[in-house]
């Protein structure tokens, strides 16, 4: 390839000789740093990307421990139904705002640490405060005066493995506040330990999924997006599982003081696991030294096209790309250590950075900037949030209500009825059937999550992406017409889908946007865009809309199954949104 000649489209093709060239370069000037960076530069293995994703398994535990047993623990310490709904409000409002602050933050970050592994670390603390202060709320409130009462004891045992219907129940036969017993210090320990585990486990994944991309070379970004979606289904599935064993009849469980204290336990553990296991996988090369040295920048299109445009003795500029293998850059190389070169090759000169054109979007821009472009966003950006927001309040609907769903449509149970009636127990059993399509649900994310790279190989982003949502759509509108047991543990396969399809193609479409420079498409041509963007902040948008769906949803469902008069329309609306999110997603900018 002449200097005047036009870059091929995909810079990312795994056979294109000019990119492996140029990632050998790299790969090979990292190395030599006063640390190795190289494997910045290099294809990652399976087991690399599953070090790279094992936090999403510690953090689908902490989500697990979160749904079952908070509510209860809140009920125990007398914070009543109205309450205790706002306590969950706090999260998702918390969340919106400061989530896509975090992303910038993450982007700019000048540590020697990393970008997003100081950002990680953070988050991962607040998760960890959160698995201590929920389970052992009371008991700090009772070391520091709270006064217990007699009456209390006996809600306790209520409170089962049965789930929150059971906390429910004894909350109305025995009154928290007619105990006389009071909890002001458990309250505060234990909401507080809620915002922390709820707030940090959903906004942590953001910047590991950046981390995660940040180490990755373009071409394996997909396969990373897939295998972190199945590492989060994994957790998602023992998660559950933990929390439905029966620990008080084991001698651990006896050992910790009940069944609650052994389950939290046992996911701070696993938490704390996986998180050292991800945080000391790879290291990052610190933004202060990409920004001197162009060659440390990840290798994205606008660098391509820039090295090859090199006509002056510049960055490797390549005559003729028609036969170069990389046998032969490689021979190149060596002839120009030797001082030699057979003339494909100028040699490399080290950048001049006060020139303003190899600053790139790494240049430093203030955070008032940064917080314009969370407004001001392209319109490529604007659908795929819109995408996204839809997606999230179809799948919330299911996350938040199925069991209840399944308790009452399917089980004909009335949670509302006498305890030991034939109506309540039939609401438990509903309960607990739930959970396990929620089970089943969990591992049809990490088990379809498999198959994604293939389907986009052979479909395409578009395709499997609207396929994806429109197939959770058709489950849940069949399984609240149909609503029976059959169709609770197939159709819940549908969620799982739609699960793996909201971790994987929102980022794998970000990716492709700053990969190559372009929001925009003209004539069939990528259009560059001017306004400075960074991946951690529009990763850090795109994750955002589930704090904003999870308020909509809180707001309005309620309002919805009364008028309709049946939680089939949980499903109903599930479908409703998830139609829209497919008509949306027709309109995403796929490059």
């Amino acid at each position: 390839m002449v200097g005047g000649a036009k870059v091929k489209n995909d810079h990312t093709t795994a056979n294109d000789p000019m990119i492996k060239y140029m990632l050998k370069v790299r790969e090979d000037h990292a190395r030599q740093q006063k640390k190795d960076y190289s494997h910045a530069f290099r294809r990652k293995s399976r087991l690399d990307l599953i070090r790279l994703s094992a936090l999403a398994v510690g953090i689908e535990f902490a989500y697990a421990a979160e749904t079952a047993f908070v509510s209860p623990i809140l009920l125990q310490i007398g914070i009543n139904h109205k309450h205790m709904t706002m306590v969950w409000g706090l999260s998702p409002l918390l969340g919106f705002f400061l989530a896509p602050l975090l992303g910038s933050v993450s982007d700019r970050c000048q540590l020697s640490f990393g970008r997003r592994r100081p950002i990680i670390s953070m988050l991962s603390f607040g998760i960890f405060l959160g698995l201590l202060l929920v389970p052992y709320g009371r008991d700090i409130g009772i070391l520091l005066g709270d006064q217990p009462s007699n009456t209390m004891e006996l809600v306790e045992e209520f409170i089962t493995t049965d789930g929150v219907a059971s906390a429910y129940q004894a909350s109305e036969i025995i009154p928290p506040e007619s105990g006389g017993g009071t909890f002001k210090f458990a309250v505060i320990f234990t909401i507080l330990g809620t915002i922390l585990l709820d707030f940090d486990a959903d906004t942590c994944q953001t910047p590991s999924r950046a981390y995660l991309l940040d180490s990755c070379i373009p071409e394996d970004q997909p396969r990373a997006l897939s295998t972190f979606t199945i590492m989060a289904g994994l957790g998602g599935t023992f998660g559950y599982a933990i929390g439905g064993i029966d620990w008080e009849s084991t001698r651990i469980g006896s050992f910790m003081g009940g069944n609650i204290p052994t389950v939290f336990m046992l996911v701070t553990v696993c938490f704390l696991l996986c998180y050292l296991v991800t945080i000391t996988s790879f290291r990052e090369i610190p933004l202060p030294l990409m920004e001197k040295d162009e060659l440390l920048k990840p290798l994205s299109a606008g660098a391509i096209t820039k090295e090859t445009s090199k006509n002056n003795n510049q960055i490797f500029y390549i005559k003729e790309t028609t036969t170069l293998e990389l046998k032969m850059a490689e021979e190149d190389l060596e002839a120009e250590s030797n001082g030699t070169t057979n003339g494909n090759v100028m040699k490399y000169k080290p950048p001049n950075t006060a020139d303003p054109e190899m600053c790139g979007v790494n240049e430093r821009i203030s955070l008032g900037q940064y917080l314009k472009s969370i407004v001001i966003m392209p319109k490529s950006m604007r659908i795929l949030s819109l995408t996204n927001l839809l997606c999230w309040m179809g799948h919330v609907c299911y996350c938040l209500y199925f069991t209840d769903f399944v308790g009452e449509a399917v089980f004909n149970g009335d949670p509302n009825s006498p305890k030991g009636s034939e109506k309540y127990n039939l609401y438990e059993e509903g309960v607990r059937f739930g959970c396990w399509g929620m089970s089943i649900y969990a591992l049809s994310c990490s088990v379809y999550s498999l198959t994604v790279e293939k389907l986009v190989d052979w479909f395409g982003l578009r395709a499997v992406y609207i396929g994806g949502i429109l197939s959770y759509a058709i489950g849940m509108l069949i399984l609240a017409i149909w609503p029976s047991k059959l169709g609770v543990l197939l159709l819940s396969t549908t969620a799982g889908v739609i699960y793996a399809t909201l971790f994987t193609m929102p980022y794998i479409l970000i990716a492709k946007y700053h990969a190559t420079g372009c929001f925009k498409m003209r004539s069939g041509e990528n259009v560059p865009l001017k306004q400075t963007r960074g991946l951690g902040t529009d990763i850090a948008i795109i994750s955002s809309m589930v704090f904003v769906a999870q308020f909509i949803i809180s707001l309005s469902i309620g309002s919805l199954v009364a008028w309709m008069a049946t939680t089939s329309a949980i499903l109903y609306a599930a479908s409703v949104l998830s139609i829209g999110a497919a008509v949306s997603a027709m309109f995403v900018l796929y490059i």
